[in-house]
């Protein structure tokens, strides 16, 4: 990372400094989904920014820096959770503390239930139709989705209207 310091002028510093203080939460929410233990979350979000910072010198500042933001943050988080599989051959579970979609009313134990089946479900989902679940629980559109994935917004919606009705026959 000092490689990279020493080559990025003072000025795009400052300009990736403010952008990724202001998109932050979305390296933690990528983090929070495809890594299990805190370690490992931890070590994913460090990697994520890491690899962010490294990219920033061919961001075009006309795209969404989010979306940008998200297409590297998921490419990273799929290639870590193959390396972890091949380096652990264990799986990585959904983390239930995910964002804010993940934190139910205290008061209402139903929807705290029907959210931890709704992770479990997803849990059990390949990366990449985690990405998809994790961007449309984030309210983006399918055309977002599919340039931050880098799939059609034919495809996007194909694939979605897949996995929710997986989703249904899996929590019916």
């Amino acid at each position: 990372m000092a490689e990279a310091t020493l080559t990025m002028n003072p000025g795009a510093r400052q300009a990736f400094t403010e952008l990724f203080d202001r998109h932050r939460k979305i390296v933690f929410k990528v983090a929070n989904s495809y890594a299990w233990h805190s370690d490992d979350r931890a070590e994913l979000a460090q990697e994520i920014a890491l690899q962010l910072w490294r990219a920033y010198r061919a961001y075009d500042p006309s795209r969404k820096f989010s979306t940008w933001m998200y297409r590297i943050a998921l490419n990273v988080a799929i290639s870590y959770v193959r390396d972890y599989q091949q380096k652990r051959s264990k799986t990585v579970a959904f983390d239930t503390t995910l964002h804010d979609v993940a934190d139910p009313n205290e008061h209402d134990p139903e929807l705290a239930h029907q959210i931890d089946l709704l992770n479990r479900v997803i849990a059990r989902l390949d990366p990449l139709n985690r990405a998809l679940m994790l961007l449309y629980l984030d309210e983006h559109t399918n055309a977002e989705i599919g340039e931050i994935l880098g799939l059609t917004q034919t495809n996007v919606s194909t694939r979605i209207s897949r996995l929710k009705q997986r989703i249904r026959n899996d929590l019916a």
